[in-house]
């Protein structure tokens, strides 16, 4: 029932490269459609995730990893986490319990303090530390900011993450339902198969090439035989580049699609026909005109 008050609210996860911010949205979801690899800066653009249960909808934005910008995609991806931030009622802020906190914890802490906007500090990987160490890391934390609540979790091995949920309820406010139950994200179909498709290309490449990549979803129409086929761009920066995506005799490029090809089906329910090509434009990632035209948020340029 759309008229029926439940808890509801935005919130927006920030944290370093590689905290564990896609892992936590698809664990909170309990479906995969936030992409995980271990390279840095793996998310580039806003994905939205749509938790329902039987007392509250939460929308959950996961954001690019916070850094230091070296090229205009990188600017895009530090000012669409900040839009996203100012635009949420809670942060989740994760950070790597296991780590040592560094600049780049301390350049986010600095956002959050500028921004002022309600923060939740989620000390993640804990499985990973001794019961004394997370002691010692949240004593640390509580004296650099006043974070509404510190939550120690494992995103990775559910640890905790259903405590989390219902501390996050408290803070929010009663509204009727923004979507159907059924819903877990607005991101549009084509966004998610392009993510999956690049999640492959970062989990089977090596050296500049995760970096430099971009996929750009050509077609998706129904076939005679009832199986849709999917036909995508793999966009690299140097013609180097598009013979490693490609592949000795086209093997990577085949790994690349059937890796994808699971993760799609899944997604989609439904088995597809999976067109993979390779495409070079030089220098995309330094010229805004063309992040836009790869399917990035026109107004964060404007």
């Amino acid at each position: 029932m759309y008229n029926e008050l439940i808890k509801t609210g935005f919130i927006t996860i920030i944290g370093r490269p590689n905290a564990g911010k896609s892992t936590l949205l698809n664990n909170i979801l309990q479906q995969k459609i936030a992409i995980m690899s271990d390279k840095p800066q793996t998310t580039r653009n806003i994905i939205n995730g749509v938790y329902t249960d039987a007392d509250s909808q939460i929308v959950f934005i996961d954001t690019p990893g916070i850094h230091k910008p070296k090229h205009k995609l990188g600017d895009y991806m530090m000012k669409i986490a900040n839009s996203a931030i100012k635009e949420s009622e809670i942060v989740y802020l994760i950070v790597n319990a296991s780590e040592k906190f560094g600049s780049g914890d301390e350049r986010i802490l600095k956002i959050v303090k500028e921004l002022n906007v309600p923060t939740f500090l989620l000390l993640n990987k804990i499985d990973l530390i001794t019961p004394e160490q997370l002691i010692k890391t949240i004593d640390f934390y509580k004296d650099l900011y006043d974070f509404k609540e510190i939550v120690p979790i494992s995103a990775l091995k559910s640890i905790n993450v259903n405590n989390l949920l219902n501390v996050t309820k408290k803070y929010l406010v009663s509204s009727i339902k923004m979507y159907p139950d059924d819903v877990i994200t607005d991101s549009p179909e084509y966004f998610i198969i392009s993510e999956f498709i690049r999640e492959k290309v970062l989990q089977l490449t090596e050296q500049e090439i995760p970096h430099s990549i971009a996929v750009v979803i050509d077609k998706i129409e129904k076939e005679e035989n009832s199986k849709k086929l999917i036909i995508a761009s793999i966009i690299v920066e140097r013609k180097s580049q598009k013979g490693m995506i490609i592949g000795k005799q086209g093997k990577m490029i085949r790994e690349i699609g059937k890796r994808a090809r699971r993760d799609i089906e899944e997604l989609l329910s439904e088995k597809i026909y999976l067109e993979l090509w390779v495409k070079v434009i030089e220098g995309w990632r330094t010229k805004p005109n063309l992040i836009k035209d790869l399917g990035y948020r026109d107004d964060i340029f404007d």
